[in-house]
């Protein structure tokens, strides 16, 4: 068997054992003191070494399968720093087991707070070894460039749910990624995983930061969907929850039997600053153990799971106790742990992603540390999505503003446009009372609408033609109706049904992806308005590399957001000469609404107002064109 040695166990830590046999009445298991700075249960060649933070237990113990439960039987020596340590002999992988923390008269059994896995939420904590996975050649596995990502948001549970199950698994997950890589999708982003309460969740209420939810599979059943998504090309970009746990089913709550002002103990803030709008939860970011918990989290998945990057969660909650602004309210020990995980990520995963969910445009969120930013390298760009919701969503023709639309595609943040995920849904866009962009056009019509159809698909080319790195919502490809809920999956008979549509976004995300090798422009750092007009509601944008001052692989974008088709419309291009359509939206492959217009190929000359050209433009149309070869 090829075994996996993980950052943490092969470089971060020494493991330094000193046998110290003890038995009792001929059936104790046998204990070992254990020096390390490996946190939580760690499998070795001769049993298990236990380590846990309790830094105000007067005494702790570990109980489980190895010991019959027994909960005073096995007791760990004490460190410096407020650990325990001991190692067992006779305990293995698969084995469950609880900690026994005595403080005073509490005597509490406690979760691990680094179980890779747990038998359910309010279960027990199981032994896992993080080493036995056969990951076999996933090492050849390279994340595409920043510029060629095309993101796809997944929730595991709704994404591919079978008959009769109680929610969607990984492996079930799996089945459906031949049908993503053909979409053209390379990188899926997963809504978090970590174990929860119950089996339905959003998964933004982590009651064990460290182990994937037992409904999921578990650990290796994640493990072979990033092995799975690998083989495919797709990379694995996971969303993780540091603004804070639970509430509920949440052992680290006063774990060690200490708190302050009835508030959560040694993980967590014990005064004004633990408050947050899903409870009191926000862990203490100025002890140094919760900030080494945190990090090592991040590096896990990075590690051991080989996630392909990070989606950070709320980030505003981590950074301001409201996220309101208010300098009064600013945590400045949030702020250095995101500085510490950034620096860590990229020093030793330097080809890896971090994406903050912040949504104040604030140029710093990724800005390098070095330059006092927090060194994301990218984040969820409010200056896009909120405009384009408005713009899509509008009743009437007259009141999608371009200059809006304008401001949403050329905005950026410093000097790079990767620097920023676009998208025009997400789970937080289609849910909570708020209604996928078809539904919203056309309620209770299934997406089977003119207006709702034409429109999702402006939306969708804006996002995979704009300066930024493009991310789909699950479900936005196959025209998903509703809205997002845990307890709603994703119904596949949509991706037959509305098969001309998904064909359509198949073949935007191929020229985003410059596959066809004639749309370069797409997957560059320039971008220019050629042409915009607020009363017919038709906007022309450039897209092009800057190679010694001179624009190469030009692409030309035009939308119409009207109801109105034009003929023999003139708009600027960049240079004169042949300009060649690549995509026609209202082409009949992609739609069973047919505009009775033919667009075509055009040819751009010198005017009074610049290098024009005649062009027809579907109603509700996109059209793309690229600078012809040889012209």
């Amino acid at each position: 068997m090829v075994r996996h040695n993980s950052f943490f166990t092969s470089a971060a830590f020494i493991l330094i054992f000193k046998e110290i046999m003890k038995k009792k009445n001929g059936k104790k298991a046998a204990a070992t003191q254990v020096q390390t700075h490996q946190m939580g249960a760690t499998v070795t060649p001769k049993g298990v070494s236990f380590r846990v933070w309790a830094p105000h237990a007067q005494s702790v113990f570990v109980t489980g399968d190895f010991n019959d439960w027994k909960p005073y039987e096995t007791s760990m020596v004490p460190e410096d720093g407020g650990c325990w340590a001991v190692h067992v002999d006779t305990a293995k992988s698969g084995h469950e087991y609880k900690y026994v923390i005595v403080n005073g008269e509490q005597h509490l059994y406690r979760n691990d707070p680094y179980a890779r896995a747990v038998t359910h939420s309010v279960g027990n904590s199981v032994v896992y070894d993080t080493s036995a996975f056969e990951w076999a050649n996933d090492d050849a596995f390279v994340m595409p460039p920043h510029n060629e990502l095309v993101i796809y948001e997944m929730h595991v549970g709704t994404f591919h749910k079978k008959k009769d199950a109680s929610t969607g698994t990984f492996l079930t997950a799996i089945e459906r990624l031949d049908w993503l890589k053909w979409l053209g999708i390379n990188a899926v982003e997963v809504m978090p995983p970590f174990e929860f309460a119950g089996d339905l969740s959003w998964g933004y209420n982590p009651a064990h930061p460290f182990a994937i939810e037992t409904a999921y599979g578990g650990p290796d059943a994640f493990k072979t969907f990033v092995k799975a998504c690998h083989k495919r090309g797709i990379a694995v970009i996971l969303d993780v929850v540091y603004n804070h746990f639970g509430p509920s089913d949440l052992d680290l709550w006063q774990f060690d039997g200490w708190s302050e002002n009835g508030k959560g103990g040694i993980y967590f803030y014990n005064d004004w600053r633990s408050e947050t709008p899903w409870g009191d939860t926000r862990p203490d970011y100025g002890r140094p153990e919760v900030r080494r918990y945190l990090i090592e989290n991040a590096l896990m998945w990075l590690s051991e799971y080989r996630c392909d990057g990070l989606r950070m969660d709320m980030v505003p909650y981590i950074r301001n106790v409201h996220a309101d602004g208010n300098a009064g309210n600013d945590l400045e020990a949030g702020y250095n742990v995101i500085r510490e995980m950034n620096e860590a990520v990229q020093h030793h995963f330097p080809n890896k992603i971090t994406i903050a969910e912040d949504m104040h445009t604030m140029p710093q969120i990724t800005d390098g540390v070095e330059n006092g930013g927090f060194g994301y390298s990218a984040q969820w760009d409010a200056q896009f999505v909120h405009p384009m919701q408005g713009i899509l969503k509008a009743a009437d023709d007259e009141h999608r503003d371009m200059l809006a639309l304008e401001r949403a595609l050329h905005f950026r943040y410093g000097n790079d446009v990767f620097n920023r995920i676009i998208y025009t849904e997400s789970h937080d866009e289609v849910a909570n009372g708020k209604a996928r962009i078809v539904e919203d056009i056309a309620p209770g019509q299934n997406g089977n609408n003119y207006y709702a159809e034409k429109r999702a698909l402006l939306g969708l080319a804006t996002v995979l033609t704009a300066p930024g790195i493009p991310m789909l919502f699950q479900g936005q490809a196959i025209l998903e109706d509703s809205w997002f809920q845990d307890t709603d999956p994703i119904d596949w008979y949509k991706a037959k049904d509305n098969h001309k549509f998904a064909l359509s976004v198949r073949d935007l995300i191929r020229l985003r992806l410059n596959l066809g090798n004639n749309s370069k422009g797409l997957t560059s750092q320039y971008s220019d308005t050629l042409f915009l007009d607020n009363e017919d509601k038709v906007v022309a944008f450039h897209r092009y590399e800057n190679v010694h001052g001179e624009a190469a692989g030009s692409v030309v974008v035009v939308m119409n957001f009207k109801h109105t088709a034009y003929e023999q419309y003139r708009i600027l291009f960049p240079e004169a000469g042949r300009w060649k359509l690549l995509f026609d939206s209202s082409w009949e492959g992609y739609s069973d609404y047919n505009d009775d217009i033919d667009a075509i190929h055009t040819v751009a000359a010198s005017t009074s107002e610049g290098m024009a050209g005649e062009v027809n433009i579907p109603a509700y149309g996109v059209l793309i064109y690229a600078r012809a070869q040889n012209s």
